[in-house]
Formats: structure tokens, C-alpha cells, sequence
């Protein structure tokens, strides 16, 4: 390889995976002896019971017929074909996955393996996209002959994978804690009072319109000239996600009238599929840097408006969005819509600090999302960098 622990000088080897591990294929239980309630023995049937790595108990069989043992590791041999996972129970393995007597080096070979796209080549010409015994079998694998470095290997894979799973596990849990505030910390249908408030805080709420705290203006085209690169960042369809963070759109052009100014925001006017980006906004960062494209609309808050307040309380109502939306195969809201939404406004103070305090989940929830990023593509270059 082209990295590797210092001390290790020995060629790798070329073996095939069952003469290196014991594998096990699966044989599915009789239909009939399923169940969703717990019960005699954990039946594995394929990816759908793999969730990070891991097997996640979600049939049952009373029957047992192939089997795998905690520590195994299982290898989905069906549509998806090459996914793999690890099990900390006892199980029944069904006809979609293999069950490997491996450590965590075989573990991370075969992940390599996996993100390679060497078993769905195998499997593109099968009739269910699957590998078959022979072929899980006769797969040339490449090993260290000394156990300390494949054990010095696996560790480090493992290390890596405990602290993607980890920031993946905060991430999910910010992300939980966000949908939940969101839901307590602005006024249910009909109501002037959120359930949870900051302390010191126990006025009504008042409604009002969107149009009469910000200024709608729609975007122009730019479709002559815009290319990969120049002075201004254009921010269209592509430049807000799902929970309202602002990424790059690649398009950009050198001559504008108008430039966006910091802490504005631009909205989804335009959704392909079921809408969930309708009505989504996003802050620009900075001044003079992006411009507006077409089908994505600028709110610049014109009244005594938190900014950040009045970015949280938007991306809460998504649902109003979806249903003023317009259109078969693709959703538009229209300007009216836009303005027309009703606004739910504490006091500037208090809006203040509900926007700070959803401005700083956001930080954190970001903060873990690019750690998750950046430790997965670390592994990615690790383990083009570290097997043979």
C-alpha cells in the first residue's frame, strides 16, 4: 500500500475471502413465522435492517434456519448487493445477506469494496441484482501476512468510524431538539402563546403579514450571462438546502445591477418532486457578493424585524408553503402567498433572543454535519491510501 505503519515491510498477499473468513449465505424463514413484535430470534433480511453499520432489530422469526453470531459480520448479497454491517446479536440470516467470521481489517476491506462498486458490477447482470456463493467467495481479497497489521489496520478504521457515528448521533439529536423547540417556541394555530418562553417574557404575540416587515423583490434571469466562474455568485433553485443553509450554486457572472446585502434573505419559489424546499430561506452571509437568479425571492426585513427571528419562523411553516403552492410536476408559490403569510411577532426583544438561540443550534448542528463530512472523506482517502 501507500501508507502504512511504521515497522511493516512485508508484501501483501492475494487470498480469496473463503479461505480467509468462514461464509455463511442466508436461507429466509417461512414467511408465515414473521413478526414485528420481539420475539424467538432477530431475522436479518437485508440493508433495511443496517443502520450505521449495525444491525437494528426489526423482524422477528420463530424459525431458525442459517445463522449468524454477535460479532459477525453481515454482507447484504441482494439489491443493494456489497453493503455491509456488523451484528451485536444472534441472529437468523435471511436469503439477502451472508454472514463473514471476519475482523475489523476483512470489515473495512470489504467496505472498500463496497464503495468500489465491485459487487454491483458482479450483480449488474444478475435477474435481482445479486452475488451469489461462489462469487461472495471467490473474491480476491489483498492481506497483510503479518496479524499485527492488519489488527494495527483495523483499529484505525474503527477509531474513524467511531468518531463519524458520533457526530452523526449529536448531529441527529440537534436536529431532533431543533424540530421540537421549533414546534414549542413559536404560538400553535390559534393561539398568541408559545408554550415555552424566555424568562421574563409574558406578553401576547400579534400577527402580522410577511409584506408588512419585508420587502419582496423576485429575481431576474441570467441565463446569457452566467458561467462557472466571475465577481458575483448567483443564488438560485440549487443554492438553499433543506434546513436553510445557504451552498454554493457553481454559476456565477461578472456584470450586476443589484447585489444582495448581508443578512437578507432569499427564498425557494420553485420546488421539482414534493415541495419540501417551498418557501425555504436562507441569510446571505455577506455584502455585495451574490446576486439573485430567477425563481428565488429576496425578503429584505424592513420594519423593527429580527432577521434571524423571522428566519427561524419561516423554515417552522413549511406546511403553508407546500399547500399555497401551485403546479403538477413542479410547485411555484406566488408573490401574494409570500406576503400573505402570517407572521406570529413577540417583542423585538424576544425575538431577539429566539433567533439567537436558534442561530446557535444551527452552528452546532452545521458544526457536526462538516465534521461528519470531513472525517468521511478523511476514510475515503485513507482507504484508497492504506489497502493494496
Amino acid at each position: 500500500p501507500e501508507i502504512r505503519f511504521k515497522g511493516f515491510t512485508d508484501s501483501w498477499e492475494q487470498r480469496k475471502l473463503g479461505d480467509v473468513c468462514e461464509v455463511t449465505m442466508g436461507q429466509s424463514p417461512d414467511g408465515s413465522t414473521y413478526s414485528d413484535e420481539p420475539g424467538d430470534y432477530i431475522l436479518v433480511q437485508g440493508n433495511a435492517d443496517l443502520k450505521d453499520g449495525w444491525v437494528v432489530p426489526r423482524v422477528w422469526t420463530s424459525q431458525k434456519t442459517k445463522t449468524a453470531q454477535a460479532g459477525d459480520l453481515i454482507m447484504s448479497v441482494r439489491a443493494p448487493a456489497g453493503a455491509m454491517g456488523k451484528t451485536a446479536y444472534d441472529v437468523v440470516i435471511g436469503r439477502g445477506v451472508a454472514a463473514i467470521k471476519g475482523n475489523e481489517f476483512i470489515y473495512q476491506t470489504l467496505v472498500k469494496y463496497d464503495a468500489d462498486g465491485y459487487w454491483k458490477k458482479l450483480a449488474a447482470g444478475s435477474t435481482f441484482e445479486s452475488v451469489n456463493s461462489n462469487e461472495v467467495k471467490g473474491a480476491i481479497i489483498n492481506v497483510p501476512q503479518d496479524m499485527e497489521e492488519q489488527k494495527k489496520i483495523g483499529e484505525y478504521f474503527l477509531n474513524l468510524d467511531n468518531l463519524i457515528t458520533l457526530h452523526q448521533r449529536k448531529y441527529d439529536k440537534l436536529q431532533i431538539i431543533k424540530k421540537s423547540m421549533l414546534e414549542k417556541m413559536f404560538p400553535q394555530s390559534g393561539s398568541c402563546f408559545p408554550e415555552i418562553r424566555f424568562k421574563g417574557f409574558t406578553d401576547s404575540w400579534e400577527q402580522r403579514k410577511l409584506g408588512d416587515v419585508a420587502e419582496y423583490r423576485n429575481g431576474q434571469g441570467h441565463e446569457d450571462k452566467q458561467s462557472d466562474y466571475g465577481k458575483y455568485e448567483l443564488v438560485n433553485l440549487n443554492s438553499i438546502s433543506i434546513d436553510g443553509g445557504l451552498k454554493p450554486s457553481g454559476r456565477f457572472v461578472d456584470e450586476a445591477q443589484d447585489t444582495l446585502l448581508k443578512d437578507d434573505l432569499v427564498m425557494v419559489l420553485s420546488d421539482v418532486g414534493h415541495g419540501d424546499l417551498l418557501g425555504r430561506v436562507a441569510l446571505i452571509p455577506e455584502n455585495n457578493r451574490f446576486v439573485l437568479n430567477q425563481r428565488v425571492a429576496l425578503l429584505r426585513v424592513t420594519d423593527n424585524t429580527d432577521v434571524r427571528f423571522l428566519f427561524s419562523i419561516i423554515n417552522a411553516n413549511q406546511r403553508y408553503f407546500k399547500r399555497e403552492g401551485a403546479g403538477s410536476s413542479q410547485l411555484n408559490i406566488s408573490r401574494d402567498s409570500v406576503e400573505n403569510f402570517i407572521v406570529d411577532s413577540p417583542t423585538v426583544d424576544e425575538q431577539k433572543k429566539i433567533g439567537t438561540y436558534f442561530d446557535t443550534l444551527d452552528h452546532l448542528i452545521t458544526l457536526h454535519q462538516r465534521e461528519v463530512e470531513k472525517l468521511q472523506n478523511i476514510k475515503k482517502s485513507m482507504l484508497e491510501t492504506m489497502f493494496v
